[in-house]
């Protein structure tokens, strides 16, 4: 039987307070905007899940981020357009993207103005719903549409452990239906949920696949991306600028280097452009309302910098 893992120890309160320093006086690692590569809209908080450890809190109650509209999308992709910047490629995720009903026109004119598609589902009920559009839109743009499901475990346990019982079967129709019509199709598992060592884990998830007859390959890192998990509160260390150099990365291989996310707050009149995906609540990574102030050095203030992009090497987008 696999195991769960252990929750770490708790994050030492001195640390990622100061954005120049970190709690021992070096210099904090700062990224810069080298190669903007994707944006993400975050299309709304809700989802139809409540998950055991969300970073980003969805549940079927949270709508601190509001649904995005077609129109705030498109104001964006005409930015991308005037400034002549280099994105290739355009994220949605959430909260569960196909609980907005916009999300059919956005990704629509995302992929007609040119543009790949990636959205993130956990390819239940809301998805299912989408299906006739979905299948119109990926047979119009082919090749363009990637859609990435999350299955934290190749096994139910674990995966029903964090998202609830029943809900392993629930992904994978959705996964198959995926499979079976076409669809460029990735799988986003969870790497240190478990006990498993990674190459166990892409062996589990292979068997899945195999057994299910889901066009996955397990062994390729951007069709099954492992996640580590996002624990704000555990301890990790700060990433200064000698970092760098020790652990023999560049600040290029993170993700604030390449992308941005959108994002409504609730009783806001305008949407705002954030440093990254995962910390859409901490007003220190808020760069303001167009992409052109989004393009500033960001400082690895927070612990998902350390544990999930440095030294975790995970990224939201393709490479």
């Amino acid at each position: 039987m696999v195991a769960a893992v252990a929750r770490p120890a708790r994050l030492d309160p001195a640390k990622f307070r100061d954005p120049n320093v970190t709690a021992r006086g070096e210099r904090r690692a700062v990224v810069r905007l080298a190669a903007f590569k994707t944006l993400w809209f975050n299309t709304g908080t809700l989802c139809n899940l409540t998950c055991a450890h969300c970073y980003i809190e969805s549940s079927p109650r949270n709508d601190a981020l509001v649904y995005l509209s077609s129109e705030e999308v498109t104001e964006y992709l005409d930015e991308i357009a005037i400034r002549q910047l280099p994105i290739r490629e355009i994220g949605f995720t959430g909260g569960e993207p196909f609980m907005n009903k916009a999300l059919g026109a956005m990704l629509s004119i995302a992929l007609e103005r040119g543009f790949e598609a990636l959205v993130l589902t956990n390819g239940m009920k809301p998805m299912m719903r989408a299906r006739p559009w979905l299948a119109t839109l990926n047979a119009a743009h082919p090749g363009r549409l990637v859609v990435r499901l999350s299955l934290d475990h190749y096994g139910p346990a674990l995966h029903e452990q964090e998202r609830g019982p029943g809900s392993f079967e629930k992904a994978m129709e959705g996964l198959c239906w995926l499979g079976q019509n076409g669809f460029t199709v990735h799988v986003a598992g969870r790497r240190g949920f478990s006990d498993e060592s990674e190459p166990a884990l892409r062996a589990g998830y292979a068997r899945l696949f195999a057994e299910r007859g889901i066009p996955v390959d397990a062994r390729d890192p951007v069709a099954l991306m492992l996640f580590p998990e996002m624990d704000a509160q555990a301890d990790v260390p700060e990433i200064t600028e000698a970092c760098w150099g020790i652990l023999g990365k560049s600040p290029q291989s993170v993700m604030c280097a390449s992308s941005r996310m959108v994002v409504k707050r609730k009783g806001a009149d305008h949407p705002v452009v954030l440093a990254c995906t995962l910390l859409a609540y901490d007003s220190r990574f808020e760069l303001g309302q167009t992409l052109a102030d989004a393009d500033r050095p960001i400082p690895l203030n927070h612990p998902h910098c350390a544990k999930f992009c440095v030294l975790g090497s995970a990224a939201c987008s393709r490479p």
